[in-house]
Protein backbone atom coordinates (compact mmCIF):
# COMPACT_ATOMS: atom_id res chain seq x y z
CA UNK A 1 0.00 0.00 0.00
CA UNK A 2 1.08 3.24 -0.59
CA UNK A 3 1.52 5.93 1.83
CA UNK A 4 -0.39 8.55 0.76
CA UNK A 5 -3.39 5.88 0.02
CA UNK A 6 -2.90 4.93 4.49
CA UNK A 7 -3.21 8.69 4.91
CA UNK A 8 -5.97 8.71 3.66
CA UNK A 9 -7.65 5.62 5.26
CA UNK A 10 -6.42 6.42 8.80
CA UNK A 11 -7.67 9.63 9.84
CA UNK A 12 -6.42 9.99 13.82
CA UNK A 13 -6.26 8.20 16.82
CA UNK A 14 -8.63 8.11 19.62
CA UNK A 15 -8.02 8.40 22.93
CA UNK A 16 -10.40 7.99 26.00
CA UNK A 17 -10.09 6.54 29.60
CA UNK A 18 -11.12 3.34 28.26
CA UNK A 19 -8.68 3.52 24.97
CA UNK A 20 -5.78 3.66 27.51
CA UNK A 21 -6.57 0.77 29.45
CA UNK A 22 -6.62 -1.24 26.43
CA UNK A 23 -3.29 0.20 25.33
CA UNK A 24 -1.82 -1.11 28.52
CA UNK A 25 -3.80 -4.11 29.06
CA UNK A 26 -5.05 -5.86 25.35
CA UNK A 27 -1.61 -4.50 23.32
CA UNK A 28 -4.71 -2.46 21.49
CA UNK A 29 -5.12 1.37 19.77
CA UNK A 30 -8.09 2.51 18.57
CA UNK A 31 -8.13 4.83 15.41
CA UNK A 32 -11.08 6.99 13.31
CA UNK A 33 -10.76 5.76 10.08
CA UNK A 34 -12.59 6.27 6.62
CA UNK A 35 -16.10 4.79 6.67
CA UNK A 36 -15.38 3.19 3.05
CA UNK A 37 -12.18 1.59 4.89
CA UNK A 38 -12.28 -2.49 5.48
CA UNK A 39 -10.72 -3.94 7.88
CA UNK A 40 -8.03 -5.75 5.75
CA UNK A 41 -7.50 -2.13 4.04
CA UNK A 42 -7.13 -0.62 7.83
CA UNK A 43 -4.69 -3.22 8.86
CA UNK A 44 -2.32 -2.97 5.72
CA UNK A 45 -2.75 1.21 6.27
CA UNK A 46 -1.31 0.73 10.26
CA UNK A 47 1.27 -1.69 9.28
CA UNK A 48 2.46 0.95 6.31
CA UNK A 49 2.01 3.81 8.57
CA UNK A 50 3.70 2.95 11.43
CA UNK A 51 6.18 -0.45 10.86
CA UNK A 52 3.97 -2.43 13.53
CA UNK A 53 2.53 -5.94 12.95
CA UNK A 54 -1.19 -6.09 13.47
CA UNK A 55 -2.81 -9.34 14.30
CA UNK A 56 -6.80 -8.45 14.35
CA UNK A 57 -8.72 -5.46 13.49
CA UNK A 58 -12.45 -4.86 14.34
CA UNK A 59 -14.59 -1.94 13.53
CA UNK A 60 -17.37 -0.06 14.73
CA UNK A 61 -19.59 2.90 13.74
CA UNK A 62 -20.07 5.75 15.98
CA UNK A 63 -21.34 9.13 16.59
CA UNK A 64 -17.44 10.50 15.85
CA UNK A 65 -17.13 8.19 12.34
CA UNK A 66 -15.83 4.36 11.86
CA UNK A 67 -14.02 3.39 14.80
CA UNK A 68 -10.61 0.62 14.15
CA UNK A 69 -9.89 -1.61 17.50
CA UNK A 70 -6.01 -2.66 15.96
CA UNK A 71 -4.53 -5.23 18.16
CA UNK A 72 -0.95 -5.45 17.59
CA UNK A 73 1.35 -8.67 17.82
CA UNK A 74 3.29 -9.42 20.62
CA UNK A 75 6.55 -8.25 18.83
CA UNK A 76 4.67 -5.29 18.13
CA UNK A 77 4.03 -2.84 21.65
CA UNK A 78 0.75 -0.45 21.76
CA UNK A 79 2.43 1.64 24.28
CA UNK A 80 5.62 1.97 22.33
CA UNK A 81 3.28 3.02 19.32
CA UNK A 82 1.30 5.22 21.60
CA UNK A 83 4.27 7.21 23.17
CA UNK A 84 5.51 7.79 19.14
CA UNK A 85 2.06 9.05 18.26
CA UNK A 86 1.83 11.44 21.27
CA UNK A 87 -0.53 10.04 23.45
CA UNK A 88 1.04 8.96 26.16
Amino acid sequence: MRLDEALNIIKRPYITEKTFGMIERENKLVFIVDDKADKREIKNAIETLYNVKVLSVNTARTIYGKKAYVRLSKESSAIDLASKLGLV
